[in-house]
């Protein structure tokens, strides 16, 4: 599991709680200097001191927890996206199989899947737009489509569980 990169947010939230932190330090010892002057007896300001540091340290610790529960949220969502990225990728490189693409038609459709234009494709491949243009044509052969759209619409439906109509 690679660690976490810090998002301008989570900088914040930190810096929030640091200060937070502070605060606190400050607060505590003020109300431990406010106690020994008054010669070891409570009074009403410095309960209300004592009061709002520790309404400061439960809420710092509320963040802490919330934060912890956030990140483990956010892991596991990646995680997620992570399967579900290589579940399609699976899904894909299956009908490319099925399909039986040359080398080349399946670097062709990788790219025609990712939405990218024929001349990007041909700029990208080194190829002319016409050797591009026969892939797809083979392509969409083997596939059984007849364009772009139909061979997308193909994938998809096998993604979301669909049944291709006949």
């Amino acid at each position: 599991m690679r660690p976490p990169i810090p998002t301008k947010s989570s900088a914040a939230l930190i810096a929030l709680v640091a200060v937070q932190a502070f605060c606190i330090v400050f607060f505590l010892s003020d109300v431990f200097a406010d106690f020994q002057e008054a010669g070891g007896k409570p009074t009403s300001h410095l309960l209300i001191e004592a009061m709002a540091a520790l309404t400061l340290i439960i809420a710092i610790l509320f963040e802490l927890r919330y934060m912890l529960t956030l990140i483990r949220r956010k892991e596991r969502l990646e995680q997620s996206l992570d399967q579900a990225s290589r579940a399609v990728f699976d899904v894909i490189e299956s009908h490319f199989d099925d399909w039986r693409l040359s080398p080349a038609e399946r670097d062709v459709a990788g790219f025609l899947v990712k939405g990218m234009s024929i001349a990007e494709i041909a700029q990208l491949r080194g190829n002319a737009e016409g050797t591009i243009k026969a892939h797809l044509n083979a392509i969409y052969r083997k596939s059984g489509t007849t364009n772009r759209g139909e061979m997308l619409s193909l994938l998809i439906d096998t993604l979301i569980g669909a049944r291709p109509s006949a």
